[in-house]
């Protein structure tokens, strides 16, 4: 699916004579957000009206010190950030959930720690009020005073009904969808792979909605309202020099979300974004293709249109430098909730 926009990536570094030009889209954050970037990059960007919006946070490196001595710090943290576990854990450099944890006791931290590599950092942060999830796709052209949402998507994170007769490694083998993940999902969940799951009880197999690893994507495009729009649009006036990306949020209810309301942020994705929509069961094949070429036609205009403003595209090597890094990293994270 990904070749005919390589394709049209080389035809269009030969049309504006820059193969790094995508990476000037976003010119606040460093490569856009393309590859190797801490996913706080934007938020620390974000002003006092934008950070409302965004689920509170903090950072921790991790260090060499003992993991009680670590625990002890990162829980005062959280106390004097006005956190509180539980609160999720997150490496600050990562894609796709890799390594996100939702961490619901002291002993839990230990060993997300323990697990995490040192110098590593995580991001923290709180835990969310709502369960719902969306990725919504922002796009905002330098010195435009609207943009546009281009595309919705709601998330749904797997589940499995128990029927107080099978384990719940047998309810995995029996779905559908799940059952073609078993190799994620038996080592995650070893200790109650052989229990009984009771009847009419859900069992939520991850807990980051990642396609990668079963999560249900399903496009929303009737639920994009203008009412959202002008919020978003507040919302990214207080984050300079952000033009493309995907907001992953939470929210309360469809009704409220079409709004502009009782929504928080979890991320804001750069320049490696996609339109999750293309990921709907529904979703044709061409019509993705033709989304991903439309979302990079984006990314060379708004570099074109950020490089008359002044700013110099990277070269390539930074983005193979951070590719690099950030592949390294993600081998090496705890494995996933």
């Amino acid at each position: 699916m990904y070749l005919p926009v390589v394709i049209l990536w080389l035809l269009l570094a030969l049309r504006y004579r820059s193969l790094s030009l995508p990476l000037l889209a976003n010119p606040g954050i460093p490569l856009s957000g393309m590859v190797g970037v801490p996913k706080s990059a934007v938020f620390d960007l974000a002003g006092e009206e934008a950070r409302k919006w965004i689920l509170p946070w903090l950072e921790y490196q991790v260090s060499e010190a003992a993991i009680a001595e670590q625990c002890q710090i990162v829980e005062d943290l959280i106390d004097k950030a006005g956190l509180q576990i539980p609160i999720v854990g997150k490496p600050n450099i990562g894609c796709r959930g890799a390594g996100v944890q939702l961490i619901q006791t002291p002993a839990e931290l230990k060993d997300y720690l323990q697990q995490f590599p040192v110098t590593g950092v995580i991001q923290f942060q709180s835990l969310a009020d709502w369960d719902a999830e969306a990725g919504v796709f922002y796009v905002r052209y330098p010195g435009q005073p609207s943009g546009e949402i281009t595309s919705m998507t709601l998330k749904y994170t797997p589940y499995v009904l128990g029927d107080g007769e099978h384990t719940l490694g047998e309810l995995v083998r029996s779905d559908p969808r799940a059952g073609e993940l078993i190799h994620l999902y038996k080592s995650r969940h070893a200790e109650n792979w052989d229990k009984i799951i009771p009847a009419g009880e859900p069992f939520r197999l991850v807990f980051s909605a990642s396609h990668c690893r079963g999560a249900i994507f399903r496009d929303a495009r009737t639920l994009i309202s203008e009412d959202l729009l002008r919020r978003l649009d507040s919302i990214f006036d207080d984050i300079p020099e952000f033009y493309y990306g995907r907001l992953d949020i939470k929210f309360s209810d469809v009704e409220t979300l079409r709004k502009g309301e009782k929504f928080a942020i979890i991320e804001i994705n750069g320049a490696s974004s996609e339109s999750i929509s293309i990921w709907d069961r529904n979703a044709g094949f061409f019509a993705a293709v033709a989304t991903l070429m439309k979302q990079y036609r984006t990314l060379f205009k708004l570099g074109q249109a950020n490089r008359k403003r002044g700013y110099n595209p990277p070269g390539v090597a930074a983005l193979y430098k951070a590719w690099r890094y950030e592949a390294k990293l993600v081998r090496i994270y705890p494995e996933n909730d």
